[in-house]
């Protein structure tokens, strides 16, 4: 199960902010703290939102639906009850196609619905817990799967793929460190050729994709142990432990039953127009599985590559328009996955930020691919267009930064390195191939990278090869 906080404006009932940071309990009203004679009213972008992301995972939506009243009580969530929905759902019925470790991975989405976020408890070292409201009646989507995942490594990789989708279609920025999206996965054992089944456990407090990994392999393990001890094992819900990396027991996990579902009274059933719901899906973009096809088959980029640059719409976007703009497609993409991100992740800052803009980084790997320019200088020259704004073609034109291929300069520095580096030469001769790095390096470092590498390789290798 996954829990999506939607990026809607206000809450999902009431017309507080939803938003994340803000001043502990300054975003409540009586309607999301429940109080007696208010009223709820549904947000119709957070249902316009499950719609589009049930559409996205080919789910079914359903012509009527209704919401429900889940009935527990715990301190974050201050009127006793969650209005949810329980069997009749908004979406329903669709699927998720993976490929995990080069194979196909089909994992059945049950339902996409829509719910209303708790509270956030949080608990001091003296023993004291606070209660902050703000998140109460925060519009929250549910996706609940069938149980078709067989390994942890299942997992993860839909937990990616899901979070592209969300971040895709604009209704989350699914950031898991924040607590907008979130994992309860429900674990156990099932024997298949006698029917055998551990008792189902729900993992609670997990905040990144790499913490769901490790905490359903620790309960797969876990219950194997027990398994083969002859232990008994409970229906339950367990804590995963981060620093300890160990799952503990929670509470005793409760059934439908024990929350007393029935049909939220404040509300009146959702029957969303056939016509609203064409419209939502005509808006659909392009989805990152279909995106990863089509870099691979359009583009010819290797798998990896269509891979992490997919795994951004803005990065994706970035590379379609600088292939647009002139640069060929795998030297793009090295780029974009080396230098670009590298500086993106030294700043801190996120590739919509960066001042390069496409067809700048276009301009700067024609220049490379002409050879006018090293790929050493490309790498300082890309820094200097970040920091500055200034063109690629203004900085080398600035500061003089043109490739020395010249015949004639080249073969004087080829004989300056030679005789300024004698041990070199002689190892060279004896066969250490890896001398002729000294070599290129004292003719590079004289030129201030400036020279053409590829040449003065050649040039060095027939000048030693013939003395």
């Amino acid at each position: 199960m996954n829990l999506g906080e939607l990026s809607t404006e206000s809450k999902m009932f009431c017309a507080c902010k939803n938003e994340f940071g803000a001043e502990p309990n300054s975003n409540c009203c009586p309607v999301c703290l429940g109080l007696p004679g208010s009223l709820p009213v549904p947000n119709r972008t957070a249902v316009g939102y499950v719609i589009k992301t049930g559409l996205a995972l080919n789910c079914q939506v359903a012509p009527r639906c209704r919401f429900a009243r889940k009935n527990y009580f715990y301190p974050d969530l201050p009127k006793n009850f969650q209005i949810s929905q329980y069997d009749e759902p908004l979406t329903y019925g669709g699927h998720i196609d993976l490929t995990v470790n080069g194979e196909p991975v089909p994992i059945r989405i049950r339902r996409c619905h829509l719910e209303e976020d708790t509270g956030k408890n949080i608990h001091l070292p003296d023993g004291r817990s606070l209660v902050d409201y703000n998140r109460c009646g925060v519009p929250l989507m549910e996706i609940v799967t069938e149980p078709d995942f067989t390994a942890p490594e299942q997992i993860r990789v839909y937990l990616a793929e899901l979070r592209s989708i969300l971040r895709y279609i604009g209704v989350s920025s699914a950031n898991m460190e924040e607590g907008v999206l979130r994992a309860e996965p429900t674990v156990n054992l099932i024997d298949p050729d006698n029917g055998y089944a551990t008792p189902k456990v729900e993992i609670k407090n997990l905040n990144s994709i790499k913490s769901v990994y490790e905490a359903v392999k620790y309960e797969i393990q876990r219950q194997y142990r027990a398994v083969e001890a002859g232990e008994e094992l409970f229906q339950e819900t367990r804590l995963w432990n981060e620093e300890e990396g160990y799952t503990a027991t929670m509470r005793r996990k409760e059934t439908a039953d024990d929350y007393m579902y029935f049909p939220e009274p404040d509300l009146v059933p959702l029957a969303p127009e056939r016509e609203w719901v064409q419209e939502i899906k005509d808006s659909l973009p392009e989805l990152p599985a279909a995106r990863r096809r089509r870099f691979v088959e359009q583009y010819g980029l290797p798998e990896y590559d269509a891979e992490v640059l997919t795994d951004s719409q803005a990065r994706a976007d970035y590379f379609e328009r600088t292939v647009t703009a002139g640069a060929d497609p795998k030297p793009a993409s090295n780029w974009l996955m080396g230098d670009v991100m590298g500086y993106l992740n030294e700043k801190n800052i996120t590739i919509e930020q960066l001042s390069v803009t496409p067809a700048e980084l276009a301009e700067l790997l024609e220049l490379l691919a002409e050879g006018a320019i090293s790929g050493k200088i490309a790498k300082d020259v890309f820094v200097k267009m970040a920091n500055t704004g200034q063109s690629a073609q203004d900085i080398i034109e600035s500061e003089g930064l043109v490739q020395i291929s010249d015949g004639d300069q080249l073969a004087a520095l080829v004989e300056e390195a030679i005789a300024n580096n004698p041990q070199a030469v002689e190892d060279f001769k004896a066969g250490k191939g890896k001398a002729l790095g000294a070599l290129v390096g004292y003719i590079m470092g004289q030129t201030r990278g400036q020279a053409n590498p590829q040449l003065v390789n050649k040039m060095l290798k027939e000048r030693l090869t013939d003395s």
